[in-house]
């Protein structure tokens, strides 16, 4: 594995953690929900460099996806 994903890895664990404390939801509920989103998706595509963001970063633009702010979002 390389270093790209393990950054992913461990922004998609932070970020599932980070969201499971914040809707009272079970890290793997949370995880499941996070991965459904178009945050995971471009977290995953290497060339958007989202992976070298933080967590909070990440969860702040899981947040404003989830709530329909498409402004911030399509900043990034």
């Amino acid at each position: 594995m390389n270093k790209i994903h393990l950054c992913i890895d461990a922004l998609t664990a932070d970020v599932a953690d980070k969201l499971a404390q914040e809707s009272c939801a079970t890290v793997t509920e949370a995880l499941q929900a996070f991965m459904q989103t178009k945050t995971y998706e471009l977290l995953f595509d290497e060339k958007s460099l989202l992976y070298v963001e933080s967590a909070e970063y990440v969860f702040d633009m899981l947040l404003a996806e989830q709530g329909g702010n498409w402004e911030y979002w399509a900043e990034v």
